[in-house]
């Protein structure tokens, strides 16, 4: 089986071919840098996304927040439920850890200046 992806790790945006059998990559053509590859590689095989969304503090105001490395993206459902359950209390700083290891060892963390 042949995969074509448009690749996002640069703004070049190669279109590379992804050859697989039996559930494993075989080849990869098209990538202008090794970057390509590695991102072909895991897009076919395990896709993963880093999650970006607001929790709620006690007050009500929202508090952007994300996934501080990509979580697989056949667990953002389960990840967004963990973030729409959550309430912090206030202050938070930058980088401040709301929930640790919320899947995949990522963690999430506070992505905004909140008072």
């Amino acid at each position: 089986m042949t995969k074509t992806l448009t690749c996002i790790e640069c703004p070049i945006g190669c279109e590379i071919e992804v050859t697989l059998e039996n559930g494993k990559v075989v080849s990869v053509v098209g990538n202008s840098c090794p970057r390509g590859k590695i991102y072909a590689e895991a897009e076919v095989v395990c896709p993963k996304r880093v999650v970006t969304s607001t929790v709620r503090a006690e007050d009500g105001e929202m508090i952007p927040v994300k996934t501080d490395r990509p979580v697989r993206k056949d667990a953002i459902f389960e990840v967004m439920e963990k973030i729409n359950a959550t309430v912090c209390k206030k202050p938070v700083a930058l980088g401040d850890v709301l929930v640790a290891n919320i899947c995949d060892d990522a963690n999430l963390v506070v992505t905004g200046l909140i008072e």
